[in-house]
């Protein structure tokens, strides 16, 4: 299995001067979050803020997020098969891909698929490409064989899947019979205080500062849109059935904010 060169155009940019653009940013932010135009927004979107998403992403979940994905990749298992190779869904920037070479005891492969090119750019170097292969290819059409992989992991990207079913099943597809799904994505917290204090962040105090720091005039709005617009916990874990998945399991991981969901490809 080859891995195509991550080369791409040049990153494209968001004009804010204009607050009419900004006005149609958001428009856009809110259709693409209720599933309308999503591919092409996404795409264009994560191109945007690549050069400041790892910062973000970071200074934003106060570093919580690392922990979250440590316990994603022990979900995965991998241990069952140290050699085997791994694809990390929707990559964006590799960060889950490198942690999982890191691991002790991994001898495998890990291929970061993603098809916002500049991300997968802006993740180079974090580990070696012997190791470590970005891909640019889109959830909805993987150029894997059917049942060649050993494992699959997404951490916060299924959700910006424009078809998630048809994604969901197409992961189904590149896995052995056996092989775990790993899904890691925001959720809803069911504690009403801690989810009106989760909306006020998440819809207000992110989005600024994800505006102010990425230049980009809708990246950071469109995110919470996406997640109120998401599958609850148990929905997810119920497509993932249908999509040919067995002993399908979630928890909530620091009080609800976030979830994740394991099953085994049948």
């Amino acid at each position: 299995m080859t891995s195509p060169s991550v080369a791409g155009p040049p990153e494209p940019r968001h004009d804010l001067r204009s607050g009419r653009g900004e006005a149609a940013s958001l428009e856009a932010a809110a259709a693409a979050a209720a599933g309308e135009g999503k591919r092409a927004y996404v795409q264009r979107m994560f191109s945007d803020i690549a050069p400041r998403y790892d910062l973000l992403n970071h200074v934003l979940s106060l570093n919580i997020d690392k922990g979250w994905r440590r316990r994603a990749l022990r979900a995965l298992a991998w241990t069952e098969r140290p050699d085997g190779t791994y694809l990390d869904l929707c990559a964006g920037t590799l960060d889950v891909g490198a942690m999982l070479v890191r691991q002790t005891g991994f001898r495998g492969r890990v291929v970061g698929a993603d098809f916002a090119v500049p991300m997968l750019q802006h993740g180079a170097g974090k580990a070696p490409r012997t190791v470590l292969s970005p891909v640019a290819a889109d959830a909805l059409n993987l150029p894997f064989a059917d049942g060649t992989l050993d494992g699959a992991i997404v951490a916060f990207g299924i959700r910006n899947v424009a078809d998630l079913n048809a994604g969901l099943c197409e992961v189904r597809r590149v896995l052995r019979p056996g092989a775990r799904f790993v899904i890691l994505e925001f959720s809803t917290p069911p504690s009403r205080l801690v989810r009106a204090g989760y909306h006020a962040y998440f819809h207000h105090v992110l989005p600024a500062i994800g505006r102010l720091v990425s230049g980009h005039g809708s990246a950071y709005t469109y995110l919470p849109m996406s997640v109120t617009h998401f599958p609850t916990e148990q929905a997810l874990a119920n497509r993932l059935a249908d999509a040919g998945f067995v002993e399908v399991t979630w928890q909530r991981v620091s009080f609800g904010i976030a979830a994740i969901h394991v099953g085994r490809a049948a």
